[in-house]
């Protein structure tokens, strides 16, 4: 059963499906999680079952309150979960030119990187969310050493505006006007 599907849209791109997170996604997102090659760039901690399972609610609740949020993100041909995408408040605390405002995410499993599918969904992302809610600016938040996240943000129209300390970590802050 997808989480809340009532309230998260199901959107179909050539080779992907964006969809909500439901308990069927806790085996892949913890395989996912404890590859330490993807957490590297997302907080550099690998996350335990229990840290899944809360982040598995939290994008439901995204839905639920704001009606936008974080997509699960599946292959069309095999069906499998390979990571997640969009946009979501997350209340980071790094200040007034930047919480305010959408803040996008992506995160892939380590088979499904290199092949496009980031920039391929944050497109139908942003090509939603910008029809649901009109364009605004939006945000995002890139370490340094992140250089496959950082072109993928250039490819959307994120430029650079700002660096903050985050969790003891330069971040890059972008924003697409």
């Amino acid at each position: 059963m997808d989480a809340l599907p009532s309230q998260v849209p199901r959107i179909e791109t050539a080779r992907l499906i964006l969809r909500g997170h439901g308990p069927q996604d806790m085996g892949a997102r913890l395989r996912m999680t404890s590859d330490e090659e993807v957490v590297r760039h997302i907080g550099g901690e690998t996350q335990d079952p229990e840290e899944n399972w809360t982040r598995i609610l939290r994008y439901a609740g995204h839905w639920a309150l704001f009606g936008c949020g974080i997509f699960a993100i599946e292959e069309k041909a095999s069906g499998a979960f390979v990571g997640e995408a969009g946009f979501a408040d997350f209340h980071r605390g790094l200040g007034p030119d930047f919480d305010p405002f959408p803040e996008g995410a992506w995160v892939f499993a380590s088979e499904a990187q290199g092949k496009g599918y980031a920039t391929e969904v944050m497109e139908a992302a942003l090509a939603w969310r910008t029809e649901k809610f009109g364009p605004v600016r939006m945000v995002c938040l890139i370490g340094h050493e992140n250089l496959p996240s950082l072109r993928v943000a250039a490819k959307l129209g994120f430029v650079p505006f700002a660096e903050r300390d985050y969790h003891g970590f330069d971040r890059i802050l972008l924003a697409r006007p």
